[in-house]
């Protein structure tokens, strides 16, 4: 479905929900593309993680399980999901920019993403993939995983990818992250989330 970017302005922002597996540059694709993203007046949101060490990838705010529950119990977040034995949650800000016509970036979950779609109809959901031979190494080289755990997470990346969903749009980081950005920008202006100069 196509949009129009000038319809954008004068209504609902549109959530633009990046998911990929543990390791496949969705976070280097994030930094990449933050300033320009902010200069095409797309907000990027910045997660809250029960584990600190997990923000040292991202602009994350690291907190305990305890203060992820308080927040989340006080309505803090606009959508939350437990992956890889961690909470994540969206800052309910995220409403409030689309509320104001702009269009907003999440680091999202597979797993989240049919409950995200529940709320966000209009969503556009970006799958950030890698072949697994390259995944393997970004795992390892990033040393969090033990060896069987990198093993895990592979086999659950070839699970989900069978389940593949036609209405979710895939970006190959394989190569390099400048030709995964510009993939992902060709796909925002396609989709009419970029104005329209």
């Amino acid at each position: 479905m196509q949009h129009d970017a000038s319809d954008r302005r004068s209504g609902t922002g549109r959530l633009i929900f990046l998911i990929g597996p543990s390791g496949s540059g969705k976070d280097s694709l994030i930094d990449a593309s933050r300033e320009r993203l902010a200069a095409a007046g797309v907000e990027v949101a910045r997660r809250v993680i029960t584990r600190s060490a997990e923000a040292k990838g991202e602009a994350a705010h690291g907190v305990t399980p305890e203060q992820f529950e308080t927040l989340r119990a006080q309505g803090a977040f606009a959508m939350h999901w437990r992956a890889n034995g961690l909470d994540y949650g969206i800052p309910v800000q995220v409403d409030q920019w689309l509320a104001a016509g702009r269009a907003v970036l999440v680091n999202g979950s597979r797993a989240y993403l049919a409950e995200a779609r529940q709320r966000y109809p209009d969503l556009l959901a970006v799958l950030v993939e890698v072949k697994p031979e390259v995944l393997r190494q970004r795992l390892r080289a990033r040393g969090r995983e033990t060896a069987a755990e990198i093993e895990q997470r592979l086999a659950r990346n070839a699970r989900l990818q069978t389940l593949a969903d036609p209405s979710v749009h895939v970006l190959d980081n394989s190569t390099t992250l400048q030709a995964t950005v510009a993939a992902l920008f060709a796909l925002l202006d396609a989709e009419g989330v970029l104005p329209r100069l």
